[in-house]
């Protein structure tokens, strides 16, 4: 059994033979094309992703399609590198530019992921259109304080590259997105708020109201600037 199927499998357990094919060709043909991406949004990322969008699914016992949530996690950051400030609409029109995997959906079924692939967004201005893009975007929320104060880093370093930004230019602006995403009244959508969740948000929170604290945590990715 292939590993991510004998991941998927503990939280949907025999259903997963029902996808094996839909798995054979993620791990194949999709993850892949991650590998370019920068980390926070790489082939490590997305696996994240996938797995927790079973769990979240598993947890609160939603009667979803798993071939649907399998491929719109799997496809949901495929256009980052292409266009980072728009990669869910990017990523949207790459998963309809992909006639192989649309060989595994039914033709309503294509429509609903590709919208679902759209409304992962976390600073979706509208509400997601369907359980399937509520289920993707919760699961892409991040529930780990290290990891995300690391994609941030990144991220904003690769960001404002041309800038050639300082240290402390580059977390100044990971302190800005992320009070603006998790601070009090943040922006980030959590349609399935699990404990896991609350509790990184808490933490998160925490960290944001005490800045020298905040820039001492994120000093410590310096490191990776030069990797």
């Amino acid at each position: 059994m292939r590993e991510l199927m004998q991941e998927i499998s503990k939280y949907i357990g025999n259903e997963v033979y029902g996808i094996e094919n839909e798995i054979a060709y993620v791990e194949d043909k999709v993850l892949p094309l991650y590998d370019t991406n920068i980390e926070g949004h790489g082939r490590e990322h997305i696996v994240t992703v996938i797995l927790r969008a079973f769990e979240i699914m598993s947890e609160f016992k939603l009667k979803l399609n798993p071939k649907i949530v399998l491929i719109t996690a799997a496809y949901h950051d495929i256009g980052y590198k292409k266009d980072p400030d728009n990669h869910e609409q990017v990523s949207s029109e790459m998963f309809l530019a992909d006639k192989e995997i649309q060989k595994f959906l039914e033709p309503e079924e294509v429509q609903i992921t590709a919208e679902a692939i759209v409304d992962h967004r976390a600073s979706l201005e509208y509400e997601a259109r369907s359980e399937y893009g509520k289920l993707v975007s919760s699961a892409d929320r991040e529930t780990s304080v290290e990891n995300m104060l690391k994609r941030s880093f990144l991220y904003q370093a690769d960001k404002h590259a041309d800038e050639n930004p300082s240290v402390e230019q580059i977390i100044e602006y990971s302190f800005k997105k992320l009070t603006k995403k998790f601070g009090k009244d943040g922006y980030a959508k959590m349609y399935y708020p699990d404990k896991k969740y609350t509790d990184y948000l808490s933490e998160m929170q925490d960290l944001l109201d005490n800045k020298q604290k905040f820039i001492e945590r994120e000093m410590k990715f310096v490191p990776l600037l030069n990797k």
